[in-house]
């Protein structure tokens, strides 16, 4: 398959109400958001969309309305990773009904792959239900605590998973990374928003993270100045998205992440337990850090406690 993931894909947030359903009627104005900031596709249903939260009912009708709102501007890559391989199947093939561009999948994170060849008897299937699409490994072992080799999964993969296209490389481990981009065969997106610059330099086109939802701006910056060998001013934009990275940790990751959207005007409501809500103290503290970073897509105003 000729299908390549470039620039920047958000993995976007899982709007939900304040009563935790979905609130699939903010997506058509978050997708719109996305086309303005420049961002070249969406990976749904991942960790940042809290996936493993979400009922195979949801993720489906969360699938649906990504499609609907992407309106063939960009590619949507649909994660259909679960702990039971048939309602993974069930997602997969879903995703090539309803006009996903590629489908990708995590390890079983409970009773997990010892093996390259139990990971492959386990994607096997989930790959088949959906013939006619791309197939990408989800390489997170901080999440899933699945750490195998994935050259080895890749080139193993391919000869019994005819959609075998790449992998999601959500993983600090840079020697890796440099063995995976060897097989150029293979299309290997960065998963490191922390480290964009250090994938770029190693020969990844493509990345998918978390923040490219609200600071898009801030890694084309990285990008458009490593395309012209400007390395001083790619250094010093990265070091802004480590700054930013640690303070969203401070707060929270996941909540940090939705109650910048929230400031942006794309309420994506609180996140799900087990994680916990931030309050309207902290989501003003967290607006008083942010206004340091020249980095988003649109300004960013007080919408809690104000």
């Amino acid at each position: 398959m000729s299908f390549r993931l470039t620039g920047l894909v958000a993995a976007p947030y899982t709007p939900f109400h304040r009563d935790g359903a979905l609130n699939l009627d903010i997506i058509p104005a978050y997708a719109e958001m996305l086309v303005e900031s420049g961002v070249s596709g969406v990976f749904v249903c991942g960790s940042t969309g809290e996936g493993h939260s979400l009922s195979v009912a949801e993720r489906i009708a969360l699938t649906d309305a990504w499609i609907s709102s992407a309106k063939e501007r960009f590619p949507v890559i649909v994660h259909v990773g679960h702990n039971s391989q048939p309602e993974a199947r069930t997602l997969a093939a879903h995703a090539q009904a309803v006009g996903a561009s590629a489908i990708a999948a995590l390890a079983p994170s409970y009773y997990k792959p010892k093996s390259v060849d139990d990971a492959i008897d386990f994607f096997a299937p989930i790959a088949a239900a959906a013939p006619r699409l791309p197939f990408y490994y989800y390489n997170i072992p901080s999440m899933t605590g699945v750490a195998l080799p994935v050259p080895e999964l890749l080139k193993k993969g391919r000869k019994r998973i005819a959609t075998m296209q790449g992998a999601k490389f959500s993983h600090n481990d840079l020697m890796e990374l440099q063995e995976c981009l060897a097989l150029s065969d293979f299309d290997i997106v960065f998963g490191f928003d922390e480290m964009l610059l250090a994938g770029l330099t190693l020969g990844c086109k493509g990345a998918v993270g978390s923040t490219y939802n609200f600071a898009a701006p801030l890694y084309h910056r990285i990008i458009a100045a490593f395309a012209n060998g400007d390395l001083e001013t790619a250094r010093r934009e990265q070091r802004k998205s480590v700054e930013l990275i640690r303070t969203l940790f401070d707060f929270g990751l996941m909540r940090a992440g939705k109650a910048i959207m929230a400031m942006m005007g794309i309420d994506c409501g609180p996140v799900r337990s087990p994680l916990t809500p931030i309050s309207p103290g902290e989501s003003n503290a967290l607006h008083d850090r942010l206004s340091q970073f020249d980095c988003f897509a649109r300004p960013l105003r007080h919408v809690v406690g104000s």
